[in-house]
């Protein structure tokens, strides 16, 4: 589906932080594209944000936002708990939709949403816009032209004093707005990036825990998987660390690739020959690469490698780790007690 235009105009749902610097201004930069409006609840907000990103207007109620004729698409920039329920209203207006990561709380709610927007034939796209960023596609292209032989190894790390942040992170601590901790907001792009550039996950086991923190969502998490061809692969994350670390690392029998998810340091290729580094700095705007690559779709110029099937598949992998910790994630969860919580430990 396109929209037969040579311009993409574009609604924001949700005209929070995310959409500053992250992607509000690559609406506008990326060829092709056009902010038009945006929306926020808090109409003095919604306002204020229209004023300062030269946005001709603004609306505080969603639904005047989906049916404004001037909106082509629609980006939904508001926490999980809201995704599924403003994506599935866009579908109803038949008009593509971006929805932030993860694509919601729960695989439950995930695949409803791809499956309806499969059924009608509309685009779905989810904002794991690692993908279309220079790092990471050199990574993969590392791995697919046999730079590091044949893959034997996957170990991915994140370290840090996250928990410290609970104040200002409120909303991610909370399982029903944001469907779990940290571990959804964060690891969520790490293991999307490793099935962007090995492929799908399989096998895939884990545990959580709450051993640092009085909360109830976990702030540490292990796991393991394998990749196509039964690489194997370990995952760790610890919100309650002193120190940061924050590693990919793609082992093969020829040599080995290391980068971060979140940093902007060069990608590192050690091999017999010696170390060889990549200098691919992240753009201005980061999400310009990945909206390009939308836009490009919607204006049948191009595909967009992060599509709902895919993040349906990196929903799945952290449903799969956390089932154990929150007894089981098909349901709504959130609205009842689960194992891992404070007062199920003690």
């Amino acid at each position: 589906m396109t929209t037969g235009g040579k311009t993409i105009r574009w609604g924001i749902i949700g005209c929070g932080d995310v959409t500053e610097v992250k992607s509000g201004p690559a609406l506008r930069r990326a060829e092709g594209s056009e902010l038009v409006t945006v929306m926020r609840r808090d109409a003095a907000k919604a306002a204020d944000y229209a004023k300062r990103h030269g946005v001709v207007r603004w609306y505080a109620d969603a639904d005047k936002l989906m049916d404004d004729a001037e909106v082509d698409a629609v980006y939904v920039a508001t926490p999980p708990d809201t995704h599924e329920h403003y994506a599935m209203r866009v579908l109803q207006r038949r008009k593509p939709c971006y929805v932030e990561k993860p694509m919601a709380r729960n695989l439950a709610e995930a695949a409803r949403m791809a499956a309806a927007f499969k059924q009608a034939g509309v685009p779905l796209f989810v904002a794991y816009y690692r993908r279309g960023l220079a790092r990471f596609r050199k990574a993969k292209e590392l791995v697919e032209t046999g730079r590091l032989g044949k893959i034997s190894a996957v170990s991915v790390r994140y370290c840090g004093p996250r928990w410290r942040d609970a104040a200002v992170d409120q909303w991610r601590l909370s399982a029903q707005t944001a469907g779990a901790g940290f571990f959804l907001d964060l690891a969520s792009h790490t293991l999307d990036v490793v099935d962007f550039v090995l492929g799908p996950l399989s096998g895939v086991h884990g545990h959580a825990s709450n051993v640092a923190t009085a909360i109830d969502v976990e702030d540490n998490v292990a796991m393991v998987f394998q990749t196509p061809g039964g690489v194997l692969g370990t995952g760790h994350w610890n919100f309650a660390a002193s120190l940061m670390e924050d590693v990919i690392e793609i082992s093969g029998t020829l040599g080995r690739v290391s980068l971060s998810t979140f940093g902007n340091e060069p990608v590192k290729l050690l091999a017999a020959e010696g170390l060889e580094e990549f200098s691919l700095p992240n753009p201005p705007h980061i999400q310009q690469p990945m909206i390009q690559s939308v836009v490009n779709e919607l204006l049948g110029k191009g595909k967009c490698d992060s599509t709902a099937e895919s993040a349906v598949r990196t929903s799945a992998v952290m449903d799969e780790v956390l089932k154990g910790y929150y007894g089981g994630r098909e349901d709504g969860f959130w609205t009842r007690a689960w194992p891992g919580t404070r007062a199920g430990i003690k």
